[in-house]
Formats: structure tokens, sequence, C-alpha cells
């Protein structure tokens, strides 16, 4: 079928089509990190809650994963660069309303609407990518580069937003996506070839289930400290959860459209790369959301400083990007999988005993260390899962990562909304929430050894 919309004009110069193609992801990931230094202060002048500043992180990475399949769907159904352009429009339009809002309800109704916009652009963005680089060898480095601009967008999202927090207020984080966004719009519709549409259903039912599925539960984990765990709203949303749960299982076993294709989870490489990339994104972004808030509420400084504070901790993120490069053909994903989760885990266990008289060389030396990997562990959690799916799968493979990815973000910061709320003492959370982070990376650690590197050595006895 033809494509949606007239061709643009072509240009032979690949850094424009980067630039409007990362415009998107750059907004994206650090709309995911940069609001945990600002949450002090925006608690201080919209005078919200905990829960309700939970609320303000996780509403939007919410969203964002629970509808990333569905928006993948769509773009396959109506045209990738439509649904960019579409997502876009929302991002930036939500990031306007996030920047004006005047109390925490209306900035959280902001946030959810922006995590709708990322997730329409994030596969829609991938798709118009390798399009745009037919040429294998090419499309290798482009990618390559492409992960690096989002892995340093991740990495230095606290930095900036402690230091726009600073000097032009909490508003500020949302309204830089405004010229972003609209510059990746404009180079997007310029220079980017649309894609054909296909004519594969979007199971629409099915997607309808598993997001009541996310989002009763993450209603439940974060309002269940708030209400209380047996309040008659928190227990609504575990019979949402459940009902809804039955109720997917069986339209999947029944469907021909279905969500995501099942049979996949039977190769353990494939289930395992989900496993550890659930728990990679809940101990690294729980971690980052916990952080934020205690270097200014229990040591007492100034978004400006606390930015810059966890720059030690993020900037190894573009870095091992790179490293993976030059070492990914001389070890297995499976072997650099279970060694720098392990690593991860034992750095973090240092901390489990923080308290006031821990200098913060030691907080910034084990948590750099527990990160140095982060940029070594995404590609490579990326690559056992395609490799594993085969090229036939592989777009879907991405596409459940990201989804996987994101509701470990989701159910990572919401479980430290939870250790915040029941403790009231800053040490306490804090040490509650690395022995949480500590046991999320070990399990990882486990699961790429035994699902991802013990299985590539029996075969490769054989």
């Amino acid at each position: 079928m033809a494509p949606d919309v007239p061709a643009p004009a072509v240009t032979t110069r690949p850094a424009v089509k980067i630039v409007a193609l990362a415009a998107g992801f750059v907004m994206a990931s650090l709309d995911t990190t940069v609001v945990n230094v600002a949450g002090a202060r925006i608690q201080q002048e919209l005078a919200v809650s905990v829960t309700e500043l939970t609320w303000i992180v996780d509403g939007y990475v919410l969203t964002f994963a629970a509808l990333l399949l569905l928006a993948g769907g769509i773009a396959n159904r109506l045209g990738s660069l439509r649904v960019y352009m579409w997502g876009m429009a929302v991002f930036v339009a939500a990031s306007l309303a996030c920047a004006v809002a005047p109390n925490g309800v209306l900035l959280i109704g902001a946030r959810l609407v922006q995590g709708a916009g990322a997730a329409l652009f994030m596969p829609s963005s991938l798709a118009l990518l390798v399009q745009s680089f037919p040429d294998t060898r090419q499309r290798t480095k482009i990618l390559g580069l492409w992960s690096a601009i989002v892995a340093t967008a991740s990495g230095i999202g606290p930095t900036v937003g402690g230091i726009m927090v600073s000097a032009f207020g909490w508003p500020s984080i949302f309204l830089v996506n405004l010229p972003i966004g609209l510059l990746g719009a404009v180079l997007t519709w310029r220079y980017i070839t649309p894609t054909a549409r296909k004519d594969a259903a979007v199971p629409f039912g099915g997607h309808l289930l598993a997001i009541a599925v996310v989002a009763a539960m993450c209603f439940a984990l974060i309002e269940g400290p708030a209400q209380g765990w047996l309040a008659p709203s928190v227990l609504a949303a575990y019979v949402i959860a459940i009902v809804a749960t039955v109720a997917l299982a069986l339209r999947e076993r029944r469907a021909t459209a279905r969500v995501m294709p099942w049979e996949l989870f039977r190769l353990s490489a494939f289930a395992g790369g989900n496993v550890i990339g659930f728990l990679f994104n809940f101990a690294l972004f729980g971690g980052i959301f916990v952080l934020g808030l205690f270097l200014q509420e229990a040591r007492g400084v100034a978004p400006f400083t606390a930015g810059l504070q966890l720059l030690p901790m993020t900037v190894f993120f573009p870095i091992s990007n790179i490293v993976y490069s030059k070492i990914s053909g001389r070890y297995s994903n499976g072997v650099l999988l279970t060694v720098f989760l392990g690593i991860a885990a034992a750095s973090t266990a240092g901390l489990v005993f923080i308290s006031s008289t821990t200098p913060y060389w030691q907080l910034a030396l084990a948590m750099g260390l527990a990160n140095i990997g982060a940029g070594i562990i995404s590609p490579a959690m990326t690559a056992v899962l395609v490799d594993a799916a085969g090229v036939e799968h592989a777009a879907v493979a991405g596409s459940v990562l990201n989804a996987n990815r994101q509701l470990g973000s989701l159910f990572g910061i919401a479980a430290m909304g939870v250790v915040i709320s029941v403790n009231h003492n800053w040490y306490a959370r804090a040490s509650v929430a690395f022995a949480a982070i500590t046991i999320a990376y070990v399990l990882g650690a486990l699961c790429a050894w035994r699902m991802v590197w013990k299985p590539r050595l029996e075969s490769a006895d054989r």
C-alpha cells in the first residue's frame, strides 16, 4: 500500500536524519530522569505529598510503558511518519502543560499525556531510522551513534535537571522540550521518507486488557502506603488487575492477532533478556529516584549541587556504551551481562548500611561502580533478544524489551515510593532502598548466568 503522505525531499546528510529522529528519544530519555532532581522543589512549591510526587514521576512511565506495544501496532497500520508526528505534537503540548501546571493534580495529568506522546513516537522513530539507512554497515554505525546519544541523554538528565531547576525553576525542565520537539518535528517532516502502511490487525482488546493490568498494579503500589493496603480503592485495583490478567490470558489463547508473540518466551535467552531488562530498569531508575531526593532531603544540598553530585553516578552510561562496541566481539553477551550485573550488585550492597557519617565520595564511588556497566548491559540484553527472536521477530523483540524495561522503571520508582512512605528516617529509607536494588541486581545476574550464559556454554559443548 502506498505511503500515507507525500514523500519529502531526500537528503544525503546522515547527521540531519539522526538529529531529526533522535530528538524524540532524547526528550523521552531526559524526562525519565530529569524530574528526579526537581522532585524536592516541586514538593515545596506545589505542596504535593510523597504519593503525588511518585505519581508525577511514575505517571509518565505508566502511560509510556502501557501504550508502547499498542503504539507500535498503530504505527504499522497507519504509517510510522504519521504516528511519529502525532507523538511529537502530543509530547510538546503536554510538556507546555506540565510547565504551567498550578498544582500537583494537573501536573500528574499532563505527565500522563506526556507518556502517551512518548509511546507514540518511540517505536515509530526506530522504524523510520532503519528505513532511512538501508545499507547494513552504515546502519550498524548509525545505531551505535544513536545508542550513544540516548545513553548520554539518560546519563546527564539528573545533572541537567539540577542546573535548570536552580537557574530557572522546575518548569524549565519541561519547557526545554519545546525547541527540541519542534526542531525534530520540522526536520523529520522535511527530510524523512514515510514508511508504507501494513495491513496488520491491531489487537485493541488485548492491549486494553494489558493496560488495565499495568495501571491497576501501579495504582495499588503507589496508593497503598497513603490510603492503606486494604482501602476500598486499593482492593478494587487488586481485583481489576487479577480479572484483567485472567481475561488477557484467555483472550491470547484464542486470538489470531495477539498482543505479543508469546511463543518466543519459550526461548531461554528471550525470556531471560526480558527478565533482565525489567530487573535492570527497576534497580537503575528506582535508584536514581531515591538518590535525587536523598541528596536534597537527607544531605540538604540544593538541586544544582544534587545534579552535579549525581553526575559521577551516571556519566558512565555513554562511556560504557562505546566500550561495548569494542569488547562485544571478544566476550559473549551472557558473560557481559552476568559480570556487570554482578558488579552492580556488589557495589550497591556496600551502601545497605549507609549512615549520616558515610562520606559523599563513598556513595559516589559505589553508585559509579554499580552504573559503570549500564551502557554495556543495555545493548547486550538487546542483542540477546534480537539474536534469540531472529530476523523475522526482531522488531517485535525490541518493542517487547522496551515495554518490559519501562515496566521495570515504573515498578522500581513505585517501590521506592513505598519505601519512602513507610519510614520517616531518610537513612533508614536509603538503606532499605539499596537493599532492594541489590536484590534486583543479584536476581538479574543469576538470570543472565542461568538463562543466557549457561545455555550457550551447554550448546557449545555438544
